[in-house]
């Protein structure tokens, strides 16, 4: 009996549970290329007190170290769904040339093509219900799937780093939305 409790209470904590934020539902995991990815975390991205976008992590093994995660040259995931009609293309390139700033503190010589090749995504008009998925890739590189769609392969574990150093690094673009991805 006493191992029956134990198997389900190590389950029960083990297993994460989907989840609904901002009215877009999170699964728990997520399978990708065979490879089974977890939800570290999810939260909502906001500007001006209303919610702008709903961002979700999904990784191998879940931790709440923004440096391992930045770091890892593993499958991981980030998905954003655009929950406000308030996001335009112009402003969705503008806070992505700033991300991109913190995030290598200014360092962007070496990554400014494929910024820019990265940015290209957004010049299609941005409607709530958008959803773009980050799909990085050790051996491919950073997928970028915009509603279903492949819209761009870009390599590179550095170009992999300063994108999900828009959400991690030690200035991201929304501190309460980093916590919320590393599950805090």
């Amino acid at each position: 009996m006493k191992y029956l409790l134990l198997f389900i209470f190590v389950c029960l904590t083990t297993m994460k549970a989907d989840q609904e934020i901002g009215g877009i539902k999170i699964p728990g995991s997520i399978k990708v290329a065979d490879q089974q990815l977890m939800l570290n975390g999810a939260g909502t991205r906001e500007k001006f007190w209303m919610d702008m976008y709903v961002g979700a992590l999904f990784v191998k093994a879940k931790t709440q170290n923004a440096s391992e995660i930045i770091a890892a040259n593993e499958m991981m995931v980030m998905e954003l769904t655009i929950v406000s009609g308030l996001i335009t293309s112009q402003k969705m390139s503008d806070a992505v040339d700033e991300g991109f700033i913190k995030s290598t503190n200014n360092s962007l010589s070496a990554l400014q093509a494929r910024i820019n090749q990265f940015k290209q995504i957004f010049k299609d008009e941005i409607k709530k219900g958008d959803k773009y998925i980050f799909q990085y890739e050790p051996s491919k590189g950073l997928s970028i799937i915009r509603n279903g769609k492949l819209s761009a392969i870009i390599p590179g574990l550095d170009f992999k780093k300063a994108l999900f150093g828009i959400w991690l690094c030690d200035n991201p673009a929304d501190k309460d939305l980093k916590s919320q991805l590393l599950g805090k």
